[in-house]
């Protein structure tokens, strides 16, 4: 483990759980005729309607202290088509952690491997272009082409090119930083973007800001929307927009969100989006990306719907990319002249002398005077271990974890220290106790990392953009469909709900395309499937329907075992026999074939 690492500070930790609570419960959306706003909007006003956004079909107004039955009562008028509550959208991040030496040199984030992205050539001709909706890609750092970079604001939230917090800039330099030598490299280097900054100082917005930004991606000519944000509730007004960009031809994409349960977050939920959840380094599913069920409908109309859970997952933990100017906390560390790797915890400065073991640090230390002191983790906080290394004479401190991997922390709120403190990754204790000296230094950078589905699902954007703009002849839906019939299978056999498909992998859609063309070769992305099961007079159905099957007949199997053969009409009705419930998986293939498969359905009575 011994290379450069730089770190960042824990700035989005707890953003999520804080913002909701801040937001207002009384703002709604009004669904009218363009042509009949103006008489809307006059009778809004007449009671009292704060107007937020005119957008294309709706209002978004809020109506103080009122509640959604008042508000319809208030807005009794034909011209109204629906009024909705407009659902709070927050942003997607969980932590900022360190990585690479991205102020000395370019840095490829380990996601930019894993996608394959490094395999595939983008090609800047082919005019794609990724709308952004976030907080704002700030103009400070320089991985960018900002020539290729346009914008929108959204009311209230200031310029799209000034951040309102780093999530914003973070996420399009996944998307797109520049192939420049410095800093750090994006899944598609240099596409053009399209900037909508949807969000305020606290790090929220409503539906209405995002269903008004799609509008606003359409104007601009965008291919692919990327978000990395959601929320509770549906909103149909939202995901009206959403389904208009998909059917002109589009591709959305949205984080499956960072609680680590099943509930489904919205937009990622509408079956329009493509719900992105996170991955590791190593393969593994990240413990917080959410992963909410495929299961739609209830009794008879019960079935599986693989547009309404992930769909693909990409890297999401600890990922690194551009920040807004010097708003990132770096360290290094040298030890007898190696460089180690570190991670920044409190106090910025330069550092360097002998070193002095203090064990845990539960007390002060005279022998540690005018010596960086090596301290193990336990015991204390980390915050008492580095006072009384200060308290000592102490000039520095270096905090050892004591579990594998490294240690990433802070001194609390009421940190009282000003000496550098940074943290050390277990395997590397027994080479830093047989040290003679130290090097520590903790300054600031313009890269750092952060962790959550966030990050994910820019990488999945930036992969959609680069296969896409080597076969700009298909459509959004096919490119979802590739990158989910090449994408690594990860977790369980076959499609799960953590990883649905599988991990994106950037080299293969595009093989898959380049040699089955935009319509695909009838895999588990392109031949779909769906069951829907139900009860009748006792007995238990199930009613089959599929398309991408490309042979006169077709192969259902149910629990692993081929029940029919049967002709290639995209529908078939099981009967099962006995009494009870149970669970029963089903698959279609193309006849004799066990690779041109359908992803497995699930039916439970």
């Amino acid at each position: 483990m011994k290379f450069n690492k730089f770190t960042t500070s824990l700035l989005l930790a707890g953003l999520c759980a804080t913002a909701t609570a801040q937001a207002t419960e009384d703002r709604f959306i009004i669904q009218v005729d363009n042509n009949k706003k103006g008489i809307v909007k006059a009778l809004a006003q007449k009671v009292g309607a704060q107007l937020h956004i005119d957008g294309d079909g709706f209002l978004a107004a809020t109506f103080s202290g009122k509640e959604l039955s008042e508000v319809k009562g208030l807005l009794n008028n034909p011209h109204i088509k629906l009024i909705e509550v407009d659902q709070k959208r927050q942003l997607m991040g969980l932590y900022n952690d360190d990585a690479g030496d991205p102020m000395q040199q370019q840095v490829a984030p380990y996601a930019y491997y894993q996608s394959q992205a490094n395999q595939v050539t983008f090609d800047a001709n082919a005019g794609m272009k990724v709308c952004v909706i976030d907080s704002g890609l700030d103009m400070s750092n320089p991985d960018f082409i900002w020539g290729n970079i346009t914008g929108d604001n959204d009311s209230g939230t200031g310029n799209w090119y000034e951040h309102g917090g780093p999530h914003g800039t973070h996420v399009a330099g996944t998307v797109g930083a520049a192939d420049n030598n410095i800093g750090v490299i994006g899944m598609a280097p240099g596409v053009d973007m399209h900037i909508i900054k949807v969000f305020n100082a606290e790090g929220w917005g409503y539906s209405s800001d995002l269903a008004h930004a799609a509008n606003l991606c359409s104007q601009a000519g965008a291919n692919i929307i990327s978000m990395s944000l959601g929320g509770g509730g549906a909103n149909s007004t939202e995901e009206n927009a959403f389904e208009s960009f998909n059917n002109a031809g589009g591709l959305v994409v949205a984080a499956a969100g960072n609680d680590g349960n099943n509930v489904r977050s919205y937009p990622a939920g509408y079956p329009s989006v493509m719900m992105v959840g996170a991955n590791d380094a190593d393969n593994n599913i990240a413990d917080f990306s959410q992963f909410p069920s495929c299961q739609s409908g209830k009794g008879k109309n019960a079935g599986q719907d693989e547009t309404i859970c992930v769909e693909v997952t990409a890297g999401g933990v600890d990922t690194l990319s551009t920040y807004p100017a010097g708003l990132a906390t770096s360290s290094s560390l040298s030890v007898d002249g190696a460089a180690f790797a570190s991670s920044a915890m409190e106090n910025s400065g330069s550092v360097s002398s002998s070193v002095y073991f203090m064990g845990t640090a539960e007390a002060t230390d005279s022998s540690a005077n005018g010596k960086v002191c090596l301290i193990d983790r336990g015991n204390i906080s980390f915050h008492d271990k580095v006072a009384n290394c200060e308290n000592s004479g102490g000039v520095g401190a270096i905090i050892i974890n004591n579990e594998a991997g490294m240690l990433y922390g802070t001194l609390g709120d009421t940190n009282t220290t000003s000496i550098p403190a940074i943290g050390a990754a277990f395997e590397d204790r027994t080479a830093l106790l047989a040290s003679s000296s130290a090097s520590i230094v903790i300054g600031t950078a313009d890269y750092g990392l952060m962790s959550g589905t966030s990050m994910a699902t820019p990488a999945v954007s930036g992969i959609a953009a680069l296969v896409w703009s080597n076969h700009p002849e298909c459509t959004g839906q096919e490119i979802r469909a590739a990158l989910k019939a090449t994408a690594q299978d990860s977790g369980a056999a076959g499609k799960d709900v953590y990883f649905g498909y599988g991990i994106v992998k950037a080299a293969d859609a595009d093989a898959y395309l380049t040699a089955n063309g935009c319509a695909g070769g009838g895999n588990g992305g392109d031949l779909q499937l769906t069951a829907n099961g139900y009860k009748s007079k006792g007995s238990k159905y199930v009613d089959l329907n599929w398309q991408g099957a490309s042979t006169s007949q077709v192969d259902i199997f149910r629990n692993g075992s081929k029940i029919v053969t049967t002709s290639n009409d995209n529908s078939y009705t099981d009967s099962i026999s006995g009494k009870g419930g149970g669970s029963y998986t089903y698959q279609v293939c193309e006849q004799n074939s066990t690779s041109a498969c359908s992803a497995t359905q699930t039916v439970v009575f």
